[in-house]
């Protein structure tokens, strides 16, 4: 634009001059070695001015002459230089992307056409990263280290690859030399001051830390809490040795982080150790108003030594004021109650927590009130295996890792004050309902637990009951159909078909009168003999069944006057039940044929003696039925069969084979 201005510029000037020397003519006369020369000033005028654009036109073509060599190689260079920065952009968005050939290619590119430039080393140095080169990206660093300008950049890069590699000697390093280098810049001392924490250099910790502060590296509530969190693990590590330098540490960590639960409970320890107990006091309370916490409420409880157990809960009481619909509150005035053995007072405490699904460690809690209040063990059981599938209680957690104490750095990470209390993320959910949800009231072992005929085999089954042709009604379940809405049963599997086994009397159970005896010998003790004979492999018993014990014989009329005459064996009195019911064979009814060819014994001739209705419903009110537990193994024959006992005889078991 500059340039135009002047070009009009002095345009303007000659059109003006030669406007003036037009309005005054005049004559210039020029006399050189005796020649005369006469002209016109406008003749001369013109004359000076193409002069001066000739010799300026001769000026310009000899510059251009001598400047064109290197015109031509600037030119040339610039070409190339351009086609370097073009590969090292296109090799930036290569490794953006992902593309380790590309770039490593684009990189090579770049370092032969640009030579030494810091960002073809870096990308050279990325592209090595991205292919997994650690010897080529080690050496692209460490050439970026001999340029001041580049030697920051080698040492964050060298860094890098110490930690990908878990060099932390190496990383801590080149974290020192970068942080001594520029104290202002963040990676250098973050870094420094986690590997400080990690090796437990508190003092070094506490150094960097200040200097990271004063650079604004970290803002002020950040440093504070770092400080504190620094000071209170220092506390921790000399209590036992140092309690007064410790104490200090402790008490400078609550009072720049007050929310710090380690840092209250530490200090509040080492507080009543030295006999201070209201200061102490002070600070759990001050503490527990920012967050309750269980260690806060322990260290609370015990800070007196030698206190009872009612001290003890007064003081947990007067705590639980502040936050009083706190979960925690609940936790701690339970536990309390629970060691002055006021278990109600525990129960009652306890059940703001139990609802809507309560957590592991309130069912672990009700396990030690039921065992302190009943005494029980079935529900001291079924509480701690509730506690086993209930939802998590918050721990201290730190990038994932649950631990059971606070800790100032992450043994995953690394990270200063990494730990936080929650309830792990992954270990989340819903109410448990499980079978000891519903309790017994009444104390009973057995609460929670499935009813033992719930695991029994179906007694509508045709092949698990045998009815009595004589008397179909009186030996059949009352749940179960009669013969014509049952389902037909299919035909038996080759296998051993059902047996019964006349089993010896139980030797603790008495066994009532028997009737008249008889010589023959049950049907069903042929089978089993058989079968004890042959050697054959005991199949799994059944479930016990009832046992049903026969009526006794009461004369009626007239001949109950008559004197002895031959009395029948009675029928047994079935109770209603919903287990299978296997009914002694009376003396002439008959059964089906066995099957599978199996024989049995001919029955007994029946007497007639008249059996009235009123008998077998008086007997029926003293029938005797009970439940008995199978023996582990099949005990074989029927020993007093053999040895000439009666068929039919009280207090007899029988077993069902399948």
């Amino acid at each position: 634009m500059i340039r135009v201005l002047v070009f009009f510029a002095v345009l303007l000037a000659l059109a003006f001059g030669f406007s003036w020397l037009a309005d005054h003519p005049g004559e210039l006369t020029l006399v050189w070695q005796g020649v005369e020369m006469k002209t016109s000033t406008m003749v001369v005028a013109i004359a000076i001015v193409a002069f001066t654009a000739a010799v300026l036109a001769v000026f310009a073509l000899l510059r251009g002459l001598v400047r064109t060599p290197g015109a031509v190689g600037s030119f040339f260079t610039r070409r190339k230089r351009e086609r370097g920065w073009r590969a090292l952009s296109q090799g930036m968005i290569a490794v953006g992307a992902g593309d380790p050939s590309t770039a490593g290619r684009l990189a090579q590119e770049a370092r032969r056409v640009l030579g030494a430039e810091p960002l073809a080393l870096l990308l050279e140095a990325q592209a090595a990263q991205l292919s997994g080169d650690r010897a080529a990206a080690h050496e692209a660093f460490e050439r970026m280290l001999e340029d001041p300008e580049t030697r920051l950049l080698g040492l964050r890069g060298l860094y890098v690859e110490a930690g990908r590699y878990n060099d932390a000697t190496a990383a801590r390093h080149f974290a020192e030399e970068a942080n001594t280098l520029a104290p202002r810049v963040g990676w250098a001392g973050q870094a420094l001051l986690e590997f400080q924490s990690q090796d437990r250099d508190w003092d070094g910790a506490l150094a960097t830390l200040d200097r990271n502060a004063r650079h604004r590296i970290v803002d002020k509530p950040r440093a504070k809490r770092l400080r504190a969190v620094v000071l209170t693990a220092r506390a921790l590590e000399i209590e036992m040795g140092e309690p007064d330098l410790a104490r200090n540490f402790a008490m400078e960590a609550h009072g720049l982080a007050p929310e710090l639960v380690p840092a209250a409970v530490v200090a509040a320890r080492l507080m009543a150790r030295a006999g201070d107990i209201k200061r102490a006091a002070r600070v759990v309370e001050t503490t527990w108003r920012h967050e309750p916490h269980p260690e806060l409420a322990d260290a609370y409880a015990h800070l007196r030594p030698g206190d009872s157990a009612q001290d003890r809960l007064a003081r947990i009481k007067d705590l639980i004021r502040v936050r009083a619909h706190h979960t925690e509150c609940a936790f701690a005035l339970a536990r309390a109650e629970l060691e002055a053995r006021n278990v109600s007072a525990a129960r009652a405490a306890l059940k703001p927590v139990m609802h809507p699904a309560p957590s592991r460690r309130a069912c672990l809690i009700m396990a030690e009130i039921e065992e302190a209040e009943h005494g029980a063990p079935g529900k001291v059981r079924g509480w701690r295996a509730r506690a086993a599938r209930a939802p998590r209680d918050p721990s201290w957690i730190a990038d994932g890792f649950v631990a059971e104490r606070w800790a100032p750095v992450s043994p995953v990470s690394g990270r200063l004050d990494a730990f936080e209390w929650k309830v792990p993320a992954d270990l989340l959910g819903g109410p448990v309902t499980d079978p000891f949800d519903e309790t017994d009231e009444a104390g009973d072992d057995t609460a929670g637990l499935l009813p033992l005929e719930q695991a029994r085999p179906d007694p509508t089954r045709a092949d698990s009951f045998r009815p009595d042709p004589a008397r179909p009604e009186q030996g059949r379940p009352a749940h179960m159909p009669p013969a014509a809405e049952a389902e037909p049963a299919k035909a038996p599997p080759a296998a051993e078909p059902p047996r019964a086994e006349l089993l010896p009397p139980e030797p603790t159970r008495p066994a009532p009168s028997a009737p008249a005896p008889s010589a023959a010998t049950p049907p069903s003790a042929a089978p089993a003999r058989e079968k004890a004979k042959s050697g054959a492999p005991d199949r799994k018993p059944e479930p016990a069944l009832i046992e049903a014990k026969p009526e006794p014989v009461k004369p009626a009329g007239p001949t109950a006057q008559a004197g002895p005459v031959a009395a029948e064996p009675a029928r047994p009195t079935v109770v209603a039940s919903d287990k299978v019911v296997i009914l002694p064979k009376a003396a002439g009814e008959t059964r089906p044929e066995p099957p599978r060819g199996e024989t049995g014994k001919p029955d007994a001739p029946k007497a007639d003696v008249p059996k009235p209705d009123t008998a077998r419903a008086e007997a029926a009110k003293s029938a005797a039925s009970y439940v008995f537990a199978p023996p582990p193994d099949d005990p074989g024959p029927d020993a007093g069969a053999a040895d000439g006992a009666e068929a039919g005889e009280p207090g007899r078991r029988f077993r069902l084979f399948s």
